[in-house]
């Protein structure tokens, strides 16, 4: 198993999407006001059909895309990949009616989603949520909520309401709706007493706040003030949301690193062009040893990172085993390396990179977060120990 290399169709494919990106949607891009969803940026991506690939697609094509897109516009990555890890659950879990419901939008850019796991004190221990979901009896005659069909029209769908916070949610508090993960067990069954809801943006007693975050794409904190859910709203089964949650993380792991490499890869492409004709010294920046050795040093690291992402990849696509191991290893190591090359990349293109507006100054930024969502460093480490010595017990 693995990948090394990319055929030319494939090859053909990022370039194309390059292309679009630096024609179509860099221009929105810019053109957004950060910290706020760009409609028009997620409309655009689905009349060039990208979202549809989000549910047609492999780990491999969706590490491809983000990669590709990341190198000409991280506004537009982000964009793509939050519309993925929101509705990734509704598309692998949903029913036939919540799919029918809500990916039509999803895929033209008409609904923007979201995926509602962190708590202020949940994020690396997803397992410790504190959201509790309350179940109600079946009230009989009781109003129906509004977009939700029942499984049995003879049979009320059980009922529950939801209270707590979620934090450090993308594209909160402007989705229009979200992947929830609350507690529906006792608080000691852990990870068994998790459930995942799909939660309209408008159900009553749900309210939200933005945060003033270092990254350009909205970040907001989610209010559950009693909101009503039924089992028409689950996805998967009662209990099975840690599943839910943690099958959708593998697949948007080693993507996560996919982006990190396109701004890996961004940086020490602007990196050779500003050595190859900046003078100093009597010559080209390149000629001096130590920036050469610096800029090989550089490509080494991000080709290194870009085939551990690719193999994550195709072990997931494969289903291989060690699938959780390979997806910490290569968000781990792309996103440390997508940290160290673009700092490297502003150490040596000088204080011209701290200028704002300056593609590196927009990296800069951009690099530190990656190391901390969807498991931070720490938590990656933890996990590919986890899964290293349960191997060897086998």
């Amino acid at each position: 198993m693995g990948i090394f290399s990319l055929d030319p169709g494939q090859l053909a494919r990022c370039a194309q999407l390059r292309g679009l990106a630096r024609q179509h949607l860099a221009p929105l891009a810019e053109k957004g006001e950060p910290g706020r969803v760009n409609r028009p940026l997620v409309a655009e991506l689905g009349r060039l059909g990208l979202l549809e690939r989000l549910f047609t697609s492999g780990a491999l094509d969706l590490c491809l895309m983000r990669e590709s897109l990341a190198q000409e516009s991280t506004e537009a990555e982000t964009a793509l990949a939050l519309q993925g890890l929101g509705a990734h659950p509704v598309h692998a879990y949903g029913t036939d009616a919540q799919r029918d419901r809500w990916l039509p939008g999803v895929r033209a850019g008409r609904m923007v989603a979201a995926f509602a796991l962190s708590e202020p004190g949940a994020g690396s221990d997803a397992a410790a949520l504190e959201l509790r979901a309350t179940q109600e009896p079946p009230r009989q005659g009781r109003g129906e909520l509004r977009d939700q069909p029942r499984r049995d029209e003879h049979s009320p769908p059980r009922r529950w309401l939801l209270s707590g916070e979620k934090t450090w949610i993308s594209n909160a508090p402007e989705a229009d709706f979200y992947t929830v993960f609350a507690r529906t067990g006792e608080p000691g069954t852990r990870a068994g007493g998790v459930t995942a809801f799909l939660v309209p943006a408008d159900r009553p007693g749900l309210t939200g706040t933005p945060l003033d975050m270092l990254s350009p794409h909205p970040i907001g904190t989610l209010t559950f003030d009693g909101v009503p859910v039924t089992e028409d709203d689950v996805l998967g089964e009662p209990g099975g949301g840690f599943r839910v949650a943690m099958n959708t993380l593998n697949l948007f792991r080693p993507s996560v690193g996919a982006f990190a490499v396109g701004m890996a890869q961004a940086a020490l492409d602007a990196t050779l062009a500003h050595t190859a004709r900046r003078e100093a010294f009597g010559g080209p920046l390149k000629d001096l040893q130590t920036v050469a050795h610096q800029v090989a040093d550089m490509a080494l690291r991000v080709e290194s990172a870009r085939l551990m992402v690719y193999a994550a990849a195709s072990a997931y696509d494969e289903g291989a085993d060690g699938v959780p191991r390979r997806a910490a290893m290569a968000k781990l190591l792309a996103t440390e390396t997508a940290q160290h090359v673009v700092d490297t990349a502003v150490q040596l293109h000088g204080a011209r990179a701290l200028r704002r507006g300056h593609l590196l100054e927009h990296l800069y930024r951009e690099v530190r977060a990656p190391r901390i969502y969807e498991g931070a460093s720490e938590v990656q480490r933890a996990i590919i120990a986890r899964e290293l010595y349960k191997e060897e017990a086998r």
